[in-house]
């Protein structure tokens, strides 16, 4: 993807672009609730990353080394930050 688009743009299209093209699919959807924003009610999965993906894409390759938190549908699955 770095190739033809920059780091935020790339990260965009992976995560609010695609979340936004799968409400497209109306009742079809698996998820209720709206998807790729951070605000109450939302469904959202959040990433604290080792470094910033915007400066350097390749981060998000490597999530078990450089993902230091991983939090999916509200539930914290992996904390390396915090005791």
């Amino acid at each position: 993807m770095t190739r033809w688009y920059a780091p935020a743009k790339a990260l965009r299209m992976a995560t609010a672009d695609n979340a936004e093209l799968l409400a497209l699919s109306g009742p079809r959807s698996p998820y209720c609730g709206r998807l790729g924003v951070v605000e109450e009610g939302a469904l959202a999965d959040l990433l604290l990353v080792d470094g910033n993906p915007l400066d350097d894409l390749s981060l998000v390759a490597d999530a078990a080394r450089n993902f230091l938190v991983i939090m999916k549908d509200g539930k914290v699955h992996k904390n390396t930050v915090a005791p």
